[in-house]
């Protein structure tokens, strides 16, 4: 019984986090450095091909794929 119950939790903590950063899960962000923008930070998506910029620290942390090439 004990084992079950085991279980049971062990498959509910992976699903929580499996679900965490489904927004970019496909995505594979890499940094491009010679188009950084002052302050702004170039990243693209070695999965889609997106573009996109970011002030923050790290990665952007959703998909840009749906978003218009321009």
């Amino acid at each position: 019984m004990h084992i079950v119950l085991g279980l049971i939790i062990a498959f509910i903590v992976v699903a929580i986090f499996a679900r965490r950063n489904r927004n970019t899960r496909g995505c594979r962000w890499r940094e491009d450095r010679a188009g950084n923008r002052g302050s702004l930070r170039k990243y693209k998506c070695a999965a889609c091909g997106a573009e996109a910029f970011t002030s923050q620290k790290g990665p952007p942390q959703t998909c840009k794929s749906h978003l218009p090439k321009s």
